[in-house]
């Protein structure tokens, strides 16, 4: 029995075929045309059509030929059945908030791009298997998925938004903000926006925020500073300890190794660069200044000098006493 009914358009037998050469590797033109109700000529027509999008369909003659949908240079467009975007769309809501570098950021915007297509009766199932879904020792703070995806859509849409946010006091105010960028750390997601009301740059933790809502008030594009660079200042600056290091290895290798949430790095020459970070430890940011791996000058401030000495003592002994 064809899968469409007679005098289905052109259109609608290009997306079924497409679908059909998605599910599995080959089919043969009298396949195609018994499924789709049509004559062998028409499956060739339909196929051309297919190619004139963008989708490589590639074609054999002979008793074990047929079509095949190959690999092309660009990804085009798929076509996803009711069960395949719900797992994507799990898997991408999962993945926005995991830790693996450059994952969460193209996880979310491929989730804003699924989210808009979807139907509602898709939402309520996604819904469930989210509800019943646990994450074992994730280091990641938790977020609202829901309040991650509405902010990544006025980030690109350039559209208002609310919500309720509160401060690392306790205090809770209601924000009306312009957002500009989504910085993932790593453990943590901030938005990056204009704060109406203050009229500034601010930066806010989404795990803070309840209550988001978009707005349907579209706003011009405002110059920024750079969001990943705002929001590693932003987020190191309250920290009681603040150390402005000179590490000597190339900018490229350092800005790769450290994550916005531990501090930021500009350029000084060729082989050394800037590292300013912050903490309320000072033998945390010792720790971390060993962890990089190169030689360091310390600028400020003169206490963590002591400390570094202090640890470098301490396991020059630790390494003296395995060896007697």
């Amino acid at each position: 029995m064809p899968d469409l009914e007679p005098g289905a358009g052109p259109t609608r037998r290009a997306l079924r075929l497409l679908s059909l050469l998605q599910s599995r590797p080959t089919w043969s033109g009298p396949e195609l045309a018994e499924r789709l109700g049509v004559t062998t000529r028409s499956v060739r027509r339909d196929v051309e059509r297919l190619r004139s999008m963008g989708y490589p369909v590639n074609a054999q003659q002979g008793t074990i030929g047929g079509y095949q949908l190959g690999a092309g240079r660009a990804l085009p467009p798929l076509l996803l059945d009711d069960e395949e975007a719900v797992a994507v769309a799990v898997s991408l809501r999962l993945a926005a908030g995991g830790t693996v570098a450059g994952a969460s950021e193209a996880a979310l915007r491929a989730l804003t791009k699924l989210d808009q297509v979807l139907p509602p009766r898709l939402r309520s199932e996604i819904a469930a298997i989210l509800a019943a879904t646990d994450m074992i020792d994730s280091p990641a703070t938790e977020v609202d998925p829901d309040a991650l995806l509405a902010l990544a859509k006025c980030c690109r849409d350039r559209r208002r938004a609310s919500f309720e946010y509160v401060a690392r006091e306790g205090a809770r105010t209601e924000r009306r903000v312009e957002p500009v960028r989504l910085v993932a750390t790593g453990r943590r997601w901030y938005l990056m926006a204009w704060d109406l009301e203050r009229e500034d740059w601010r930066t806010f933790r989404l795990d803070r925020m309840t209550a988001v809502t978009e707005s349907t008030w579209r706003f011009d594009f405002r110059e920024h500073p750079d969001p990943v660079e705002y929001v590693g200042r932003s987020i190191s600056s309250p920290y009681r300890f603040l150390a402005r290091v000179h590490v000597r290895a190339p900018y490229d290798e350092v800005r790769a190794r450290v994550l916005p949430a531990y501090g930021t790095v500009s350029p000084v020459d060729a082989d050394r660069c800037l590292l300013e970070a912050g903490s309320g430890n000072l033998y945390a940011l010792a720790f971390h200044l060993c962890w990089l791996g190169w030689d360091i000058d310390v600028l400020e401030p003169p206490e963590l000098r002591t400390v570094l000495a202090e640890l470098g003592d301490r396991m020059t002994r630790a390494g003296r006493s395995a060896q007697s």
